[in-house]
């Protein structure tokens, strides 16, 4: 006969759930009791997590080197190119008009050359001659190393106006993939204008800020690991720590190279630049280095987490009830989620998330 009323409580009891009400209160024998557990604080050794971002390791922002309208830009963001393909070009017909100009200047100054070469060996021989002063030979003389000058300098401003032209085309200095553009055709290039930027694909690094107070304990850490959203902990081939600080934000920008992608990774595996990780630096010696102790994210089982759209949220215990509560959890690894707001240590929540919400739940212990 028990056993029948229960089954009736929970037909009722699940039906409930589904409407959102109860029709009556429960018995306590019908009320779910679920086990809870009270969360800590981690182990001031154990580690530290800060919030990081991938960037590529090897990335140009190419930009216009000579004046001119843009004329073509043949690539568009996320296109896939190779070195010395052409990406941009601007207007060169103004550069092409220098180039015919300093054509024009060399083939003139070739002819004076010429002409004062004669003129000097027509005056070297006179002087053999006694015909002419020694000064009409220190003239001609002088007038032909004039003209040779004249000539080098015409051919420096020919070779100036050719590689003026050349800068028109914008070229792929490595095989990469566009990341952005940051023009149009028909805009007007100016020398230092940006135009698009190119990274290489598979070779990126987390970078990540530390505050100062925190540097001896990362330089101090066992291991450094990368989190990624999906559950993924990458370890860093090499950590690079930059020799200056930050005067405005007192922090320091740690790179930390990561080992290029597997040739089986899927696309759904594919790293980006701008996404978003964690940095673990694991095992962080504080006490060692006399810097204060850092407390470790609060860390709680992925079944204690509540995640419904775009609310996450635990289930805490208040006078002997759930209360749902939002927080703001980090990447699951391992079966743990960090909590990195939220909830304080000491605090008790709910084990299953899911049974807690159900209608009449009750802690159990």
């Amino acid at each position: 006969m028990v056993s029948t009323q229960r089954s009736v409580l929970a037909t009722v009891l699940a039906v409930s759930a589904a409407a959102g009400t109860l029709l009556a209160p429960l018995p306590a024998w019908a009320q779910p009791s679920v086990p809870t557990l009270q969360v800590g604080s981690g182990a001031t050794a154990a580690g530290f997590e800060f919030e990081g971002t991938l960037e590529p390791q090897q990335q140009s922002v190419l930009a216009a080197q000579v004046p001119g309208v843009l004329r073509l830009l043949a690539v568009k963001a996320g296109d896939r190119v190779k070195a010395g393909q052409l990406l941009a070009r601007i207007d060169e017909r103004e550069l092409a008009a220098g180039v015919a100009a300093g054509d024009a200047g060399v083939a003139q100054a070739q002819a004076a050359l010429a002409q004062a070469r004669q003129n000097a060996q027509r005056t070297r021989e006179l002087r053999a001659q006694g015909f002419v002063a020694a000064a009409a030979l220190d003239t001609a003389q002088a007038q032909l190393d004039a003209a040779e000058a004249a000539v080098a300098a015409a051919q420096a401003g020919r070779q100036q106006a050719a590689l003026a032209r050349g800068h028109s085309s914008i070229t792929a200095p490595f095989d990469g993939i566009v990341r952005a553009t940051h023009a149009e055709a028909g805009e007007l290039a100016a020398p230092g204008k940006p135009l698009l930027t190119l990274y290489a694909p598979g070779r990126l690094r987390a970078s990540v800020m530390l505050p100062l107070s925190r540097a001896a304990d990362a330089r101090g850490a066992r291991e450094v690991q990368v989190l990624l959203a999906d559950g993924r902990v990458l370890v860093p081939q090499r950590r690079t720590e930059l020799p200056g600080a930050d005067a405005m934000s007192q922090t320091v920008e740690w790179r930390l190279d990561l080992a290029p992608p597997a040739a089986t990774a899927t696309a759904a595996e594919a790293l980006m630049p701008g996404q978003p990780v964690r940095v673990r630096f694991v095992g962080a010696a504080a006490a060692a280095t006399g810097a204060l102790a850092a407390t470790a994210p609060l860390s709680i089982p992925a079944a204690a987490l509540l995640r419904r759209g775009e609310l996450t949220a635990v289930y805490a215990v208040a006078e002997g009830r759930f209360v749902l509560k939002a927080v703001r959890a980090g990447a699951q690894v391992a079966g743990q989620v960090p909590v990195l707001a939220g909830l304080k240590a000491g605090e008790r929540i709910a084990a299953d998330a899911v049974k807690a919400g159900l209608a009449g739940a009750r802690p159990a212990n």
